[in-house]
């Protein structure tokens, strides 16, 4: 479910050449110093013509900061231009070992995945940041590189999965 109530799978929201994906949450301090960056990987990936969406996955907050009204609060304070959906019961994250949010997994145009792990090497400062790992995993992609870089660490807040 997106925040504008309506239902879509991951390949609805699929762009040509591939889809970036960022599990997130409206309060996690990992997100908010990181999220200067998520509008800068929307116009890279609307160039690209890479699907971009974010998932909320913490179930246990749904009652909370994480609840959908508080989703498309948070996404319209933020200017969210990409879907932002709710992962009822975890599941997404689930099939996907997400483990923090952030979360980023970039795949291909076949749904490869070629990139996991970290937005970037500092979610403290952008105009600290060294390496750019996800803009440089879509560059190298849309280019028809190797890429360089396919795994880092996922810095975040743990992902409040529901407990069965």
């Amino acid at each position: 479910l997106n925040i504008d109530n309506k239902l879509y799978s991951l390949n609805d929201l699929k762009g040509e050449n591939g889809t970036l994906i960022i599990f997130s949450s409206n309060k996690c301090p990992f997100v908010v110093m990181w999220e200067d960056r998520y509008q800068i990987l929307e116009n890279i990936c609307n160039e690209n013509k890479i699907g971009m969406i974010y998932i909320n996955s913490n179930h246990i907050r749904r009652d909370s900061d994480d609840s959908f009204n508080m989703m498309q609060k948070h996404a319209s304070n933020m200017n969210y231009n990409a879907p932002y959906l709710l992962d009822e019961n975890s599941l997404l994250a689930n099939k996907f070992g997400a483990k923090t949010t952030p979360h980023v997994f970039l795949f291909n145009s076949k749904n490869k995945l070629i990139y996991l792990g970290a937005i970037d090497d500092n979610y403290n400062s952008l105009e600290e940041v060294t390496e750019h790992y996800v803009k440089d995993a879509i560059y190298e992609l849309v280019n028809k590189k190797t890429i360089t870089i396919t795994q880092t660490k996922a810095i975040g807040c743990s992902i409040k999965r529901k407990i069965n």
